[in-house]
């Protein structure tokens, strides 16, 4: 006997907004552009104002959407990287993921990352890594500088490959690892000046261009803060304590 699956009912404020969302979705409307006044939007879509205005609320806590200074129009936009990074973060914690997690993750990634960083980086690039470096020898001497140091340094390299994916997928990564670090910093104090030696090696392979090196010494990085964590005592099965969204 053939069966049917039950239709899924949807709100027509939550239709409206998949309808613009959509739009905004395949370029259709580009960050910028206006949407219609909200009575247009009503007669458009054959609903009532009030079911425009709670679409456009859906919309806007999406960070698809948001208000024209001085009016009530509402123009397109696209959620910030440090939103995205910040929500996906903040989610992965909620789902009890461990020091073991988040540094398995760096010895993944990160390597290779400053592999293409040593393959990619241009004057600017290289630049900007330096000054990352050089702020982190400056100032590490601090549990809180000395942890934004470290994110900082991880973004630099990222950046260096010129790929927005891998810069935007390392964030919520580096969030975690924030988080993690500033539990363990102040228990192992000696960390943080091969930290710094860490750091100079990695940009010197990618000063370089040399990706085999690049990736060896980041290799190692990550693993030295895996063994930070060991010594500490910290039990790296616990979770990980959930970002900040500055």
């Amino acid at each position: 006997m053939t069966s049917f699956e039950p239709i899924r009912f949807e709100p027509g404020y939550r239709r409206v907004a998949t309808a613009i969302a959509a739009r905004i979705l395949n370029r259709s409307l580009r960050e910028g552009d206006p949407l219609p006044p909200e009575a247009e939007l009503a007669e458009q879509f054959a609903v009532n104002r009030s079911t425009v205005r709670e679409a456009l609320r859906e919309l806007e806590s999406a960070d698809l959407v948001t208000r024209r200074r001085g009016t009530k129009r509402m123009i397109v936009t696209r959620p910030a990287a440090a939103q995205i990074a910040g929500r996906v973060g903040q989610s992965l914690a909620l789902h009890d993921v461990t020091v073991r997690d988040v540094w398995q993750t760096l010895e993944l990634i990160e390597p290779s990352i400053a592999a293409e960083a040593a393959a990619q980086a241009d004057l600017d690039a290289i630049e900007r890594l330096r000054g990352a470096v050089g702020r982190y020898a400056a100032d590490h001497t601090a549990a809180p500088q000395a942890v934004a140091g470290v994110a900082d340094f991880f973004r630099a390299v990222a950046a260096a490959t010129g790929n927005r994916v891998l810069q935007m997928t390392q964030e919520p990564l580096l969030l975690l690892l924030v988080a993690a670090l500033e539990v363990m910093i102040d228990r192992a104090a000696p960390a943080r000046a091969r930290i710094g030696v860490a750091q100079q090696r990695v940009l010197a392979a990618i000063e370089s261009h040399d990706p085999l090196a690049a990736r060896d010494w980041m290799g190692k990085h990550v693993r030295d803060f895996r063994r930070g964590f060991e010594i500490s005592g910290i039990d790296v099965d616990s979770p990980v304590p959930a970002p900040r969204r500055d």
